[in-house]
């Protein structure tokens, strides 16, 4: 697809894990001018800590600066940690750049964000002002938003195999969801800590904020129907992916048809969303890709309906689906400057 102009676009917190994706992501997009790269200091090139990058036309790595960036960048991207992203996303917003925040500081209204997160909110403005970038469900509103806040990785994998049948009215207060997910490491970030260490990870596996992960008032939140949701998020040894099974209890049993005809609705026309009956999603599937698979199975003898989701943690989980809500906000292709197929094998 040709662009008609080039828009000039900035990452803050360049060397975090979904930094430096968002940077390699956005150096294969047409529609887009790197201006602006941010750290909390001035510090070497980023392809010298992130060799992939070696010999992209790349700005120089800056300390972050809010008038220099509203100055160097039209469109940026921030992608710092929750308690410092929002209030950062929330000044350039106000200095007139339209802003996609990854962080889960403008996800939730304040007293909610403080039950789950231990921050002060951000400005209820800026809040309320932010658009939820889950882009198959909500781009629509992305073409007029100046201030998104992309979903996080495990609500984005959960969110795309439950709102179907959320939607088509059988989630209900009634009927409460066991979310049973893993993630690869890349999404703890990329500080040295030693649970994260390969000889702690390797060859092991635990679940961690075991009812407390903040993802869970989100899905709850966006689904919308008063379902609670117990999610237990685990650690895989192993560096990308998030693979989420969803155990719906359901009597009497689903029409398999009309789930298969609710989910097929759903993402009717959506490139990066792949959903089918009797089949298994596998991680390797989606790595390095923008895309989400989703199956689902239903177990007569346990009366539930089981539904399994894999993305990459971070592109659909992050990079790949801020770039997609860019897309969106900018009224071009959302698969423009990105991949739809795995890195295989």
């Amino acid at each position: 697809m040709a662009v008609q102009s080039v828009v000039r676009v900035g990452v803050v917190g360049a060397t975090g894990y979904a930094g430096a994706e968002l940077v390699r992501t956005l150096l294969a997009h047409p529609g887009v001018r790197l201006t602006y790269l941010a750290a909390s200091s001035d510090g070497p090139p980023l392809s010298e800590t992130y060799p992939n990058l070696q010999g992209a036309d790349l700005p120089p790595l800056e300390a972050f600066a809010v008038d220099r960036a509203a100055q160097a960048a039209d469109c940026l991207f921030v992608a710092l940690p929750s308690g410092t992203s929002g209030a950062i996303s929330a000044e350039l917003w106000r200095q007139g750049c339209r802003v996609i925040d990854l962080s889960g500081d403008l996800r939730l209204p304040g007293p909610l964000y403080q039950q789950w997160y231990p921050h002060a909110p951000v400005d209820p403005a800026a809040q309320t002002a932010a658009v939820y970038g889950l882009t198959e469900w909500f781009g629509d509103a992305l073409a007029d938003a100046s201030l998104v806040a992309n979903p996080g990785c495990y609500a984005t994998a959960v969110l795309l195999a439950l709102l179907p049948l959320a939607r088509a009215g059988w989630l209900t207060p009634q009927t409460p969801v066991h979310v049973d997910a893993k993630s690869g490491v890349s999404g703890a970030g990329r500080s040295a800590k030693l649970p994260y260490t390969l000889a702690e990870l390797g060859d092991n596996l635990y679940a961690y904020k075991v009812g407390l992960h903040q993802h869970t008032p989100e899905i709850e939140q966006v689904l919308g129907t008063g379902t609670r949701v117990l999610l237990t998020t685990q650690l895989l040894p192993m560096i990308r992916g998030i693979y989420a099974c969803m155990y719906i209890p359901w009597r009497n049993g689903p029409d398999l048809n009309a789930v298969a005809e609710a989910f097929a609705r759903s993402y009717a026309g959506k490139p990066f969303v792949h959903a089918r009956p009797a089949f298994v999603p596998q991680l390797k599937a989606v790595r390095g890709s923008n895309t989400c698979h989703i199956g689902w199975h239903w177990d007569e003898r346990t009366e539930t309906l089981l539904v399994m989701s894999a993305i990459d943690n971070l592109q659909k989980g992050a990079a790949g689906q801020a770039v997609q809500n860019f897309n969106r906000m900018y009224r071009w292709s959302e698969t423009l400057g990105l991949s739809a197929f795995a890195v295989y094998p």
